[in-house]
């Protein structure tokens, strides 16, 4: 189900009349209940991935506690082996295959191994990295096995946040999950606020910059430079709308049931260097590699060298995490060598990018426009459609004969959104727009209203992140 269609307002509305209205100890199964239909409305058969997933970690999480010494490591190697041949199988099977395929023309042999026509379940990423995270976390002592398999199937399944994240810790939301929530006036309003917003930043920002994305990267070589230019800015910021706008309507769900959801942005395209970007950009994914893999692997505690190769295969593997294709692994390297520079910018120039006013405009647009061209890995099907993109931005042709304009459907909502993101710095939309007076706040959600009737794209388009 989407959240930016009819179905969705008439959903949420439903869920929260029922959870407030039915005693506490059912409603655990309204919210499993509800959380399967939502999965349901993509593609029904697939919710049995997801409760395999929650019985194989529910399980092992209890066998983990139970257990000492060396069965415990061999509980909490089943639980991530499960979880990462599952996701291996449907997102990375047709990669491998495609290697070995490669190597067996090098050799001269056939590859035995066919590719398989099957659909990758939307947000399996998601699922398999919060189900782990809980596995973990009890094999190193900071969390309690959960008894209740549906508390803890609501916490793998929640549906505000199931399909594309915040990729939330148990000891959040799974202790919040038990807690017997109250109707109150300040959960329904925020989550109503956060939600308002959320699809206007989708539907009015993202779809409307979605088309200029999509017509370039089809051909490329047919736009001039500028429009090529255009596309890449474009791209910049309709994932970040598409993505925000999801974690936004996502918290605001959440929040009208009594739940608290971490943030998952914090302006990241204000940032001042890549590494403060990484420190705003989908937040739970960073936290959760930094905790579950930069640290195992040694984190800081290493030597200079061996922590400059943990910051690369740490980026390399977050970007394969986001896809099956050499162009993620590309995006997510770029991203590795960016850090490092600025990390010896800052730690042995001592170059401070926060100095003042003017260095932290010039810093921002530097790390804007640098994750704008590292982008068009990210966007880009295949290696070589990268490179010819940006071939086109750099060199002026003749032969091309097409450009892009930003219509005015576009460029008015855009401005409206970056005057907002501007004024809430550092804020998040609710908390900002309640410190206003009464006729301040409602004219606000009468702006955002008509913006969503008068602005929203024709076409609709899936949330990026579902693909992942």
């Amino acid at each position: 189900m989407l959240f930016n269609s009819i179905y969705f307002l008439l959903f949420l509305p439903s869920v929260v009349i029922l959870y407030y209205f039915i005693p506490h100890k059912y409603r655990w199964i309204l919210l499993f209940v509800a959380s399967s239909f939502f999965y349901m409305f993509f593609y029904p058969p697939y919710i049995l991935i997801l409760y395999a997933i929650v019985l194989i970690d529910y399980l092992c999480g209890l066998w983990i506690e139970k257990s000492k010494n060396k069965w415990r490591f061999i509980a909490v190697l089943t639980s991530i082996l499960a979880n990462l041949t599952l996701l291996s199988y449907f997102k990375y099977y047709n990669f491998f295959i495609d290697i070995l395929d490669e190597f067996a023309f090098v050799i001269h042999k056939q590859n035995p191994f066919q590719h398989l026509s099957i659909l990758l379940p939307i947000g399996l990423s998601f699922h398999t990295f919060q189900s782990l995270s809980y596995t973990i976390e009890v094999f190193r002592k900071k969390q309690k096995a959960e008894k209740h398999i549906g508390y803890f199937a609501n916490y793998v399944l929640f549906f505000p946040q199931m399909v594309a994240g915040p990729i939330e810790r148990y000891n959040r939301l799974g202790e919040q999950l038990h807690l017997k929530q109250k109707l109150t006036y300040e959960n329904i309003t925020n989550g109503l606020r956060l939600v308002l917003y959320g699809l206007f930043v989708k539907m009015c920002i993202a779809d409307n910059f979605a088309p200029l994305v999509n017509c370039v990267y089809e051909n490329p070589q047919s736009y001039f430079s500028s429009s090529v230019w255009i596309s890449m800015f474009a791209f910049s910021i309709q994932i970040y709308a598409d993505f925000y706008g999801y974690s936004t309507i996502a918290i605001g769900a959440a929040r009208m049931l009594g739940i608290n959801l971490m943030d998952n942005f914090n302006q990241p395209y204000f940032a001042t260097g890549i590494q403060n970007f990484w420190k705003r950009w989908h937040i739970s994914l960073s936290t959760w590699f930094r905790d579950y893999v930069f640290i195992s692997m040694g984190g800081s505690k290493v030597g200079n060298y061996r922590w400059v190769f943990n910051i690369l295969v740490l980026f390399a593997v977050s970007g394969f995490w986001h896809g099956a294709n050499y162009t993620f692994i590309i995006w997510g390297l770029l991203h590795g060598f960016a850090y490092l520079f600025d990390r010896f910018l800052q730690s042995y120039c001592k170059i401070n990018f926060n100095k003042n006013l003017f260095s932290k405009f010039i810093s921002a647009s530097f790390t804007f426009l640098l994750v704008t061209i590292v982008w068009v890995f990210f966007r880009s099907e295949t290696f070589e459609k990268a490179l010819m993109i940006l071939n086109q931005c750099l060199h002026y042709t003749v032969n091309t004969s097409k450009t892009i304009e930003v219509g005015f459907n576009t460029l008015i909502p855009f401005l409206v959104f970056l005057i907002i993101e501007v004024l809430i710095f550092n804020k998040r939309f609710d908390h900002w727009i309640s410190n206003m007076n009464s006729f301040l706040r409602w004219f606000c959600y009468f702006v955002l209203c008509i913006f969503i009737m008068l602005f929203s794209s024709i076409e609709t388009f899936p949330f990026i992140y579902f693909q992942f």
